[in-house]
């Protein structure tokens, strides 16, 4: 979990005054304590991807117990599903990575972790930052700029050995629109955030995370009994809509996304009235005809 390029990246570190760095310190003090899911927050000025440096620590041996938090305030190969690349100028977004150990649910409740993560993230971005943020299954997270849905930030959820799981979160803080990415991309900043203090907001996340993932977990996993069901199908902008979703080995389903299932799954109902759940693919909003 070293950063490469440190040196000159710390010579560099105050070279965009909106965008202050996070301090390390002051979020461990904030976080970490007695009895909490987190253990350890590490910021790093630059590195690749933070999934990857904790699936390695994990795997390693490296000590990367649940409850370890890297966080990266450059990362130059990110990574989203469908191993889509997520690049964005130094200290403009939160990028981070988390180890869980979700031992005592059974593992095939564990795909409902990117979920979770989602409902915990859209719950704290409305709150810290006072934008409507909605879910697009599985792992997207929506704003609405001048009444166009953006993609504000990503989940990505990753195996890493038997027993851990590591969760990468991704998100547009401060990007400006000269610097998007792809059109459909947007920021908290561009959605009229009333804060993009990334201390302010990354302790959110965190703090709301673990609540939800203490629930989550208390229940064994259970969607229905811990709530997350329920409150993902609530911020669910996919729901309801008529959608494409590009299934793996090419074939592609449409019609309009009906449910979540028990096991996290989108429910799509086709124009000859067979619902299918989809547990993987790359899922589309279609716009009315």
């Amino acid at each position: 979990m070293t950063p490469r390029d440190a040196a000159d990246a710390n010579d560099n570190r105050w070279s965009d005054l909106d965008r202050p760095p996070l301090n390390g310190a002051a979020l461990r003090r904030a976080l970490v304590r007695d009895g909490g899911l987190w253990r350890d927050v590490e910021v790093v000025e630059r590195t690749g991807s933070t999934n990857t440096d904790l699936a390695a620590a994990v795997t390693g041996g490296k000590g990367a117990d649940e409850g370890t938090v890297l966080v990266a305030e450059e990362q130059d190969a990110g990574r989203g599903r469908l191993d889509r690349r997520w690049t964005a100028p130094a200290r403009s977004g939160l990028f981070f990575s988390v180890v869980l150990k979700p031992g005592p649910v059974p593992v095939e409740r564990w795909g409902w972790l990117p979920l979770l993560t989602g409902v915990a993230a859209a719950t704290a971005l409305s709150r810290s930052a006072g934008v409507d943020t909605a879910l697009k299954w599985p792992n997207d997270l929506l704003v609405t700029v001048d009444g166009e849905e953006r993609k504000v930030g990503g989940i990505l959820a990753e195996r890493a050995g038997d027993d851990a799981v590591v969760v990468g979160i991704g998100v547009n803080v401060s990007l400006r629109t000269d610097e998007l990415p792809v059109p459909g991309a947007g920021s908290l900043a561009i959605a009229g955030a009333t804060t993009t203090d990334r201390d302010t907001v990354l302790r959110a996340v965190l703090r709301s995370f673990e609540e939800w993932y203490a629930r989550w977990r208390d229940a064994g996993g259970d969607p229905v009994a811990s709530g997350l069901q329920e409150t993902y199908a609530a911020g669910c902008a996919t729901l309801g809509r008529t959608v494409r979703a590009e299934l793996p080995g090419g074939r592609a389903l449409v019609g309009e996304a009906v449910a979540l299932d028990g096991d996290g799954r989108l429910v799509i109902a086709t124009a000859d009235g067979v619902q299918e759940p989809v547990g993987a693919g790359d899922v589309v909003h279609l716009r009315p005809a």
